[in-house]
């Protein structure tokens, strides 16, 4: 028996990755089932965030001491300038959510109420946030370590159930702009909580388990940032510059629908998905005895293509 042939090497990969999911999963208090950690986005990303946090020159640690990112300093000092900003974009109604689902990074949160406003992404500003909210662009793009950004909307009685964010190279930041300043407007990290208030902020490892909850009847609008993790290595810093470039092209989503601003492919492909979907709910609702039948023609011809078609018998090559 070859143990270096193709299906080896294939079970072995598997064998690997299902350890360094388990390894993730392991990682702080809170947890997911295991089964849904398996399948759940983040899995997806557990051998290189491994790396990440092998790397990493800030403590394991759920929140972090704020002081140890003294760049941020700038958008704290300038916060009534950022709120000032949100505010408007707030009363315009233009903080919303994606109409035509083209942002999968945030679909489960939008059915929940959540909302957001893009300023950058992994790259230059977005066009609508330089024309509506300069200001606070321009504070941004005077802080390189912040490489992506946005206004970030949590209506009264709202919960963003436990997750976990995929990836491991950037770590997140928030600054409440308006908030209620009430401890039942909070968020949990791995445990620990952190109650949004007007000015403040809080750096958190997002690559762990937290939920969020507004039990208050106020909105809460924050500013919304992910900075690039530090690590103790510049060759890691180099691939993690690039690693997160190239996945911030590929799940980049507008703020508007006008076509003037760029959807990624992850994104493309989430809104086909999505459409196909709702085709295929309306075909099933106005045929659902039609819709029985193709269905189960379908999975008689899914069982035939894994199971009998790659034996000669079966195709009359015997």
């Amino acid at each position: 028996m070859n143990f270096l042939g193709p299906r080896f090497i294939v079970l072995y990969v598997l064998i690997l990755f299902t350890l360094c999911v388990l390894l993730v999963h392991l990682r702080g208090r809170s947890r997911l089932r295991f089964d849904r950690q398996l399948v759940d986005h983040s899995a997806i990303f557990a051998p290189y965030n491994l790396l990440m946090y092998a790397f990493s020159a800030v403590p394991a640690r759920p929140i972090l001491d704020r002081r140890g990112f003294p760049q941020l300093d700038l958008l704290q000092t300038n916060w009534q300038t950022i709120r000032q900003e949100a505010m408007h974009l707030f009363d315009e109604g233009f903080i919303r959510s994606a109409e035509k689902h083209n942002d999968a990074s945030f679909n489960s949160f939008f059915k929940q109420g959540w909302k957001r406003f893009y300023l950058k992404w992994y790259g230059e500003p977005l066009a609508s946030a330089e024309a509506l909210c300069p200001e606070t662009v321009k504070l941004l793009n005077s802080i390189p370590s912040v490489k992506a950004a946005m206004f970030a909307l949590l209506p009264p009685g709202s919960k963003l159930n436990p997750h976990r964010d995929p990836f491991a190279g950037s770590l997140r930041y928030h600054l409440g702009l308006i908030t209620p300043n009430s401890d039942e407007c909070r968020i949990f990290v791995d445990g620990e909580m952190h109650a949004w208030r007007d000015g403040k902020d809080v750096v958190f490892d997002e690559t762990y388990v937290h939920w969020a909850e507004n039990r208050t009847d106020q909105t809460r609008v924050i500013l919304f940032a992910d900075v690039e993790r530090p690590l103790k290595s510049g060759l890691m810093t180099a691939i993690n510059k690039r690693v997160g470039a190239f996945m911030g092209s590929i799940t980049a989503s507008p703020n508007s629908d006008d076509g003037k601003e760029q959807v990624g492919f992850v994104n493309r492909m989430f809104a086909l998905n999505q459409r196909g979907r709702e085709r295929t709910r309306k075909f099933k609702k106005a045929n659902p005895k039609l819709f029985r039948v193709v269905k189960y023609i379908g999975i008689v011809l899914m069982i035939w293509l894994i199971f009998l078609a790659p034996y000669p018998f079966f195709r009359g090559d015997a």
